[in-house]
C-alpha cells in the first residue's frame, strides 16, 4: 500500500469515528447533543493534533522513539499549579471557577518554565539537549513530590477537586477555551513552516545536520519551544494525557515505514485523533463515565511502552 493510500485510510478511519461519536444515540433535542458532542469533537481533534505533533519532533530532536515532551516535567508542573491553586486559595476560587482563567495561567506558567530552562541550560557551551532532559526529569520528580505533600495535607473534600484535574477529560471543555487553544495552534503552526524542512535533516543526528549545513542550535531552540507550547496548551485544555502521544507516534513508524516528516505528523495526528474518539465513546458508551479516557488511553500506552522497552533490549 503506498503512503498516498494508507494517509487516505487513516482520514476516513478519523471522519468515521469522529461521526460515530457525533451523531450515535442522538435522540430528542439533536441542537443540544450536537453542540455538546460538537465542543468534544473540535477538543478531541485539537488535543489530537496537538500531542501527536509535538511528541513526533521532539522524538526527531531527541533521536529516540521512547520519550515524549511531557519527560521534561510539564505534566508534573501542571498538577503542582492545581494543587497549589486550591491548597493555598481553595476550590472556590476564581482561578479554579474560571475556567478561562485557569487555562491562560496553566499555560502561561508552563511556557515560562520552559523557556527558563531553555534559558539558564543553552546559556553556556557544551550543553545539549540530553542534559535539557535530565534536568527537566528531576524537576517533574520535584514537582510531583511536592504536588503529592499538598495533596496529604488539603482537605479530602478539596483533594476530589484535585483528583479531577489529574485525569484528561472532555466533558466540561468551553467555547472560549477551544477559541484560545485553536489561535495558540494557528500561531504555532505558522511558526514550525519556516522550520519544517529541517526535520529530515535532524533526523540523521546533530552532526549529519551541522555538516548538512543546518543552524543546529536556533532550529533545535525554535522547535522545542513549539513543542512545548503546544504541550502546553493540549493539557491546560483537557489534562494530562501521559501516554498518548508515545502511543500514535510509534504507531504512525510502524504503519507509515518512511523517514519524511509530512508523513509522520499527519498520519500520527489521525491516529491520535481516532484513538482519542474510540476512547471517548468506550467511556461514554460501554464504561457509563466510570473511568476516564486518560485512563484507558495511558494503560494502553504503558503496555506499549512495555512491549517498546523489550523490543529494543531484544535488537540491542
Amino acid at each position: 500500500m503506498s503512503h498516498k493510500a494508507k494517509l487516505i485510510t487513516l482520514t476516513v478511519l478519523a471522519v468515521v469515528s469522529l461521526s460515530l461519536f457525533m451523531f450515535q444515540g442522538v435522540e430528542g433535542n439533536w441542537s443540544y447533543v450536537l453542540e455538546s458532542r460538537g465542543k468534544k469533537v473540535l477538543a478531541i481533534s485539537l488535543t489530537g493534533a496537538a500531542i501527536a505533533f509535538s511528541t513526533v519532533v521532539f522524538q526527531t530532536l531527541t533521536n529516540n522513539r521512547i520519550l515524549t515532551p511531557s519527560i521534561i516535567g510539564l505534566d508534573s508542573l501542571y498538577m503542582l499549579i492545581q494543587t497549589g491553586i486550591i491548597f493555598f486559595y481553595g476550590s472556590g476560587s476564581l482561578t479554579i471557577a474560571n475556567k478561562q482563567v485557569n487555562f491562560l495561567l496553566s499555560a502561561a506558567l508552563m511556557m515560562i518554565f520552559a523557556v527558563l530552562l531553555y534559558k539558564f541550560l543553552f546559556r553556556g557551551e557544551g550543553r545539549n539537549i540530553y542534559f535539557l532532559l535530565l534536568v527537566g526529569l528531576v524537576c517533574g520528580t520535584f514537582f510531583e513530590s511536592i504536588s503529592s505533600f499538598m495533596q496529604m495535607l488539603i482537605d479530602p473534600n478539596e483533594f476530589m477537586v484535585v483528583q479531577d484535574q489529574m485525569f484528561a477529560s472532555f466533558n466540561n471543555v468551553q467555547t472560549e477555551l477551544l477559541l484560545l487553544a485553536s489561535g495558540g495552534m494557528i500561531l504555532m503552526f505558522l511558526s514550525f513552516l519556516p522550520l519544517a524542512k529541517y526535520l529530515d535533516v535532524l533526523a540523521l543526528g546533530k552532526e549529519h545536520a551541522v555538516n548538512l549545513g543546518v543552524n543546529y542550535s536556533y532550529v533545535v531552540k525554535r522547535l522545542l519551544l513549539i513543542v512545548v507550547v503546544l504541550v502546553s496548551i493540549s493539557t491546560a485544555l483537557v489534562g494530562p494525557i501521559t501516554f498518548l502521544g508515545l502511543l500514535v507516534a510509534n504507531v504512525a513508524y510502524q504503519f507509515m515505514r518512511t523517514y519524511r516528516h509530512k508523513l509522520l505528523i499527519t498520519a500520527s495526528i489521525l491516529i491520535s485523533i481516532i484513538a482519542l474518539a474510540g476512547g471517548q465513546m468506550l467511556v461514554e458508551r460501554v464504561f457509563s463515565f466510570s473511568t476516564t479516557l486518560s485512563v484507558i488511553v495511558n494503560f494502553t500506552g504503558g503496555v506499549y511502552f512495555i512491549y517498546l522497552l523489550l523490543k529494543e533490549n531484544k535488537a540491542w
